[in-house]
């Protein structure tokens, strides 16, 4: 569901409505005559939802993380905030970038519109940004081919699919200026080749066959994501690049977990 549209047909709406009133309709009413249901209600919803339209379409927008992949930065059932602003002033709707600001940088959290169906939104890291090369074999990262730091940081425990239990190592990662917390299951291949899809720009990667690793060349104006929860993530490894025009903005804070009151006003790092 594309909500930025719906709000954005309620505002146009609403506001034709209450415009058309006063410029022509209000004229042939007489002066005591109660305003028409439908007048009353664009002129109260009007204000509302403008102010609703501008805040998620230029400063934050509410996420609610739907999946584990990003696990242990990111649980099932968290609410955040997304920044909309620090990667430049985009067109609502069109999302079209008009007034260039910062770049994403490694290791920042982003929300992007998945580039197979952009009517859905990911949450991901950036791991690699215009021109940078990529490298995870055997479950360590290399851009640039400079290894990125790690120090292992214990294990985590969680409930899988199918209700398996699943214990991961937890390493502390160093992308950029700061570090994040990442996790791998040991046993599991650094990547299915299987579930390798034909994306665009393809040729910039190579895969190992038995799933030790790949390298990729990350192309101008895309970026390479990965979710924390590194064998558990539907990331650029398997269906490639996203393209700046995809980006919706950095992840900063978690405001809200029904479940685990404690992650309230945790910031995203």
């Amino acid at each position: 569901m594309n909500f930025a549209l719906i709000l954005f047909i309620a505002l146009a709406v609403t506001g034709a409505i209450w415009l058309l009133d006063a410029l022509l309709l209000k004229r042939h009413r007489d002066a005591d005559a109660k305003e028409p249901m439908l007048v009353e209600y664009a002129k109260s919803f009007f204000p509302v939802i403008l102010i609703v339209f501008a805040l998620r379409s230029f400063l934050v927008e509410p996420f609610k993380i739907p999946s584990g992949s990003m696990m242990p930065t990111l649980l099932i059932g968290d609410f955040i905030l997304v920044n909309k602003y620090t990667y430049g002033i985009r067109l609502p709707v069109l999302n079209k970038k008009i007034i260039p600001l910062n770049d994403p940088q490694r290791g920042d959290v982003m929300v992007f519109r998945y580039p197979d169906d952009p009517d859905l939104d990911y949450i991901k890291r950036v791991i690699g940004v215009p021109g940078d090369t990529v490298e995870y074999r055997d479950k360590r990262l290399t851009v640039n081919g400079q290894p990125v730091p790690t120090s292992q940081n214990g294990t985590y425990s969680y409930v899988g699919g199918g209700l398996s239990y699943i214990t991961a190592m937890v390493y502390d990662e160093k992308l950029g200026e700061a570090s994040h917390a990442m996790m791998v299951e040991p046993g599991r291949p650094s990547v299915d080749p299987r579930q390798v899809m034909p994306f665009p720009n393809r040729e910039n990667c190579s895969y190992n066959a038995e799933g030790e690793g790949f390298a990729c060349k990350v192309p101008v104006g895309h970026y390479f994501m990965m979710g924390d929860n590194r064998d558990q993530s539907n990331d650029s490894r398997y269906w490639g690049f996203v393209p700046d025009g995809n980006i919706v903005g950095k992840a900063f804070f978690i405001w809200m977990n029904f479940d685990d009151f404690g992650r309230i006003g945790t910031p995203i790092r």
